[in-house]
C-alpha cells in the first residue's frame, strides 16, 4: 500500500481524490453532530442509526428486509434471511462493547464478532477463528479468488500490527482498509461481510470521527447497491493507487449517505414524527 514502513497507511490519504473524500466526510459528520436535536436526543438518534445500519448490512448479505419488519420482529431463528438479520442486529449491539479492546487486540475482537454473528448456526469448531486449509467459505456476494489459510493468517497479523501501532492516516482511510482487507480475506467460514462492516463501524466510532455512532456507513453501502460495492472492492483488490482511492472514496460516500439518513431522523424527531 505504501513504502512508508513506520506508517504504511499514511500515503493512502494523499492519493488523488482521497483527501477530498476525507474532507467531505468530516464536514458531513460535523453538520449532523451540530443538529439541534443532537443536544438532547442523541441516544435516540444513535439507537435508530444502529437499527438502520444493521438492516442495511443484512441487505448487503442477502436479507433485504423492510425497516419496519426488522423493527417488528423478535424471532430471528429459522430461515437463512432471518438468521442474517439477527446476526446483523447482534453485531451492531456488540460492536459498541468492543471499542476499548480493538486498539489492543483487534484479532480478539474479530473472533468475538464472528462468534456473535454465527450465533450457533455454524459448527462449533469453525466459529470465532480464522478458517483452516480446505475449509469452505459461505460468502456469495464476493466472488474474488479466496486467499489460502496461510495467506489469511499472515495478512491478519499484518492488519493487527497496523491497528495496534496506530496511524496518522484519517479515520476514513483506516476504516476503509480494515473493511476492504476483511472482505478480501474472508477469514471466517461465514458472515465475513457482516463482520467486515461491523469492524468498519468500530474504526469510525473508536477513531473519534463518529463517537456517538450516529453515521451508519452500512446504510450508504446498501443504498449505493451491491454491484457498486463489489466494483469498488475490485479496486481495493487490485492494490493499485487508483483502485485503492476508488474504494476509499466509495466508503466515504457510504458514510455521507449514512449521515444523510441520520439527519433525516433528526428532522423527524424535531417534527415529533419519528
Amino acid at each position: 500500500m505504501s513504502t512508508n514502513a513506520s506508517d504504511p497507511l499514511a500515503a493512502l490519504g494523499a492519493l488523488p481524490g482521497v483527501a477530498d473524500a476525507v474532507d467531505s466526510v468530516r464536514k458531513a459528520v460535523d453538520r449532523v453532530y451540530g443538529h439541534r436535536v443532537m443536544r438532547r436526543r442523541s441516544n435516540e438518534v444513535a439507537s435508530e442509526a444502529a437499527l438502520r445500519g444493521a438492516r442495511a448490512s443484512a441487505a448487503l448479505s442477502g436479507a433485504d428486509w423492510a425497516l419496519e419488519e426488522v423493527r417488528r420482529r423478535s424471532d430471528f431463528g429459522g430461515e437463512d434471511e432471518a438468521r442474517t438479520v439477527g446476526a446483523a442486529l447482534r453485531l451492531t449491539a456488540e460492536s459498541g462493547q468492543l471499542l476499548s479492546i480493538w486498539r489492543q487486540s483487534p484479532l480478539r475482537v474479530l473472533a468475538r464478532l464472528h462468534l456473535v454473528a454465527a450465533g450457533g448456526a455454524a459448527p462449533d469448531d469453525t466459529v470465532g477463528r480464522p478458517r483452516l486449509a480446505d475449509e469452505k467459505v459461505d460468502e456469495s456476494l464476493i466472488e474474488a479468488p479466496l486467499p489460502d489459510a496461510d495467506e489469511v493468517a499472515g495478512r491478519l497479523e499484518g492488519l493487527s500490527g497496523l491497528i495496534i501501532a496506530g496511524s496518522s492516516a484519517p479515520a476514513l482511510v483506516m476504516a476503509s482498509v480494515v473493511h476492504g482487507e476483511l472482505l478480501a480475506l474472508r477469514p471466517f467460514s461465514s458472515a465475513n461481510g457482516l463482520v467486515a462492516r461491523a469492524a468498519e463501524r468500530i474504526v469510525l466510532v473508536g477513531s473519534g470521527l463518529d463517537p456517538k455512532s450516529i453515521c451508519p456507513a452500512e446504510v450508504g453501502h446498501a443504498e449505493l447497491g451491491r454491484a457498486a460495492y463489489v466494483t469498488a472492492l475490485d479496486g481495493y483488490l487490485s492494490g493499485t493507487p487508483e483502485g485503492m482511492a476508488a474504494w476509499i472514496a466509495h466508503c466515504g460516500r457510504a458514510v455521507e449517505l449514512g449521515v444523510r439518513e441520520s439527519t433525516a431522523v433528526c428532522e423527524a424527531l424535531q417534527r415529533g414524527a419519528a
